[in-house]
């Protein structure tokens, strides 16, 4: 009962911070230069941790960060939870999430996010997707944005890995760009499917960059996948 209570007090919150936020960024987005909009989209990622962390008891550790380069990254990590779309984006600000493209017609979140032009794709049409994240992210990385990329696709569920694709990898590979492997446990504490959610502290581990130079997108992915396979036990996947 408790959980339950301080998940739907998060929910709260969270729904506020996201309206709050979402009209901020398209009141202001406009007159701050193209790199400092990011910071407004970091803030609200900052303030639903911090909320999480107060009402839900959810904090996290992370070990490896001197292992992110101070240059635009293609960021690949496993995927369990809404927590580290969040998580991550602010970590590697300024980034560009690749995301659903019917996720952009939610009121006020969608139309926010729609003004940072992330990478949104149709997975009806996988063809289509994977052109444009070379497209797109490579447009991106040109920026100066690292590209924030999940290669099992969806959701896996704790304490598993799913089917590893190569969409990051070529994409690192094609700009000659540094991956970076991630992973993390959060899906023991705010899974996927429900908005209950359990206290406890999130481990991260973020790997040293994976260079593409040499290497085909195949061999690239098999890296990112051997990593995972290597360390999958310090945050409790089997």
């Amino acid at each position: 009962m408790i959980n339950k209570v301080r998940s739907g007090l998060f929910s709260v919150g969270y729904g506020v911070l996201t309206l709050v936020i979402s009209v901020s960024v398209t009141l202001v987005f406009w007159i701050l230069p193209p790199l400092k909009r990011f910071f407004l989209y970091a803030l609200w990622c900052k303030l639903v941790l911090w909320w999480l962390r107060i009402t839900c008891g959810i904090s996290y550790t992370i070990e490896g960060l001197e292992n992110i380069p101070d240059q635009p990254v293609v960021v690949m990590s496993n995927h369990q939870s809404a927590w580290e779309t969040i998580f991550l984006y602010q970590l590697f600000s300024p980034a560009c999430p690749i995301l659903k493209k019917e996720l952009l017609d939610i009121p006020f979140w969608g139309w926010a996010m729609r003004l940072q032009n992330p990478i949104a794709i149709d997975r009806s049409k996988p063809r289509e997707a994977g052109k444009s994240l070379l497209t797109q992210g490579a447009q991106r990385i040109e920026q100066g944005l690292s590209i924030l990329v999940f290669p099992e696709g969806t959701r896996a569920p704790a304490g598993t890995i799913g089917k590893i694709s190569r969409g990051g990898a070529q994409l690192a590979v094609a700009t000659s760009t540094p991956a970076i492997p991630v992973l993390h446990n959060a899906g023991l504490f705010w899974p996927a499917g429900t908005q209950r959610k359990q206290s406890g502290t999130i481990r991260v581990l973020i790997g040293e960059p994976l260079s593409p130079e040499g290497k085909t997108a195949k061999e690239l992915a098999a890296e990112f996948e051997d990593w995972i396979m290597e360390n999958k036990h310090l945050v409790g996947i089997v």
